[in-house]
């Protein structure tokens, strides 16, 4: 099969792979319908993170091919959407609402790759979905970006606290902040504030339903988050950057007793503690637990509730992921599917 692989900073290429076969009982194969690169795919690509012949790709649908003796909710023929990190669904951290933090945890992207065309993906039950039917083709797009991006966006609302009543406020403009727009509309925020700086992608936020757009950044953000508040800051913030500068904001815009949600993968991010000990405010975030959200997301997309596919602003082949890449880089993508 063809797949993606990084062999350095900068060096990304489509080559040969093998094909992936049943290794473990609990193991499904499955055939991609879409793929798609993350931003987080983005720090290796710069060289912000170690990478050497890395297989790449985390966020993946498709058809399964075949299964293990002992899979049990996952068949062949079934079309399927999958979280980006392995989890059994049986041990205590995945019953308490945290599969991404499973003690069978293993992070698609490196260990198996989906920017590829077959995929295996051990532990099937507990990290695949199956949708009600074969989708409609215009639906892929939308179900594909509940893999991750959608979950992501939707984890952060959540542990941000976004409600009825709320004003959330979220840091960063990227595809996981505009997700994070879409899920705190959602959940039933009264006002939404995007940061942002870009038209288009202020266009996108309020399409999702941003009711204010504060293209400051930094202290000047959130004094003006705080000009928007009365002084006091939102009730909720998301944090999807993952710098020491996008942190210090996330927090500094909450009020107090406020709550934040981070899901920016953080680089070198070290938070004074007398920020943290006089903002009171609650932090929660990390990889986010994508496959608890995934049941309601399929449905939300199904019934045509939600259009998180939007997100998508280039379509390439998988053979041209150089370019996609090379075009998030650049800031001329916000998110880059890839067919196959």
């Amino acid at each position: 099969m063809r797949g993606v692989i990084m062999h350095g900073p900068r060096d990304v290429r489509v080559e040969h792979r093998q094909d992936p076969t049943i290794v473990d009982p609990t193991d499904a194969v499955i055939r991609l319908a879409a793929t798609c690169i993350c931003g987080s795919d983005l720090w290796p690509y710069r060289g912000a993170d170690p990478v050497d012949h890395a297989t790449m790709g985390h966020e993946y649908v498709g058809v399964v091919e075949e299964v293990g003796a002992e899979v049990r909710t996952v068949k062949p023929g079934d079309f399927v959407v999958g979280s980006f990190v392995i989890s059994d669904g049986t041990c205590e951290i995945c019953r308490a609402g945290y599969p991404s933090s499973c003690v069978h945890r293993t992070f698609v992207d490196g260990a198996i790759g989906t920017q590829a065309e077959k995929a295996r993906i051990p532990f099937a039950d507990g990290t695949l979905v199956a949708t009600p039917g074969q989708p409609d083709p215009d639906l892929i797009p939308h179900l594909l970006a509940a893999s991750d991006v959608l979950g992501t966006g939707w984890f952060a609302a959540v542990a941000a606290q976004a409600g009825p009543g709320k004003t959330v406020a979220v840091v960063g403009d990227g595809a996981v902040g505009l997700m994070g727009v879409l899920a705190a509309k959602q959940l039933g925020a009264e006002r939404i504030i995007a940061m942002s700086r870009h038209k288009d992608r202020q266009d996108l936020a309020r399409h999702f339903g941003a009711t204010d757009i504060v293209e400051e950044r930094g202290d000047a953000g959130v004094a003006r988050i705080k000009e928007l508040t009365d002084g006091l800051g939102a009730h909720s913030v998301i944090e999807a950057v993952g710098t020491q500068e996008s942190m210090v904001q996330a927090i500094s815009s909450a009020r107090p007793g406020g709550n934040v949600g981070f899901v920016g993968v953080t680089h070198d991010v070290e938070l004074p503690g007398q920020l943290l000990f006089f903002s009171q405010v609650q932090v929660l975030g990390g990889p986010a637990p994508v496959r608890r959200f995934l049941p309601e997301l399929i449905d939300l997309v199904w019934r045509r509730q939600i259009d998180p596919g939007k997100v998508f602003d280039l379509t390439l082949p998988l053979e041209q992921a150089a370019d996609g890449y090379k075009a998030m880089d650049e800031r001329r993508a916000t998110k880059v599917l890839l067919t196959l």
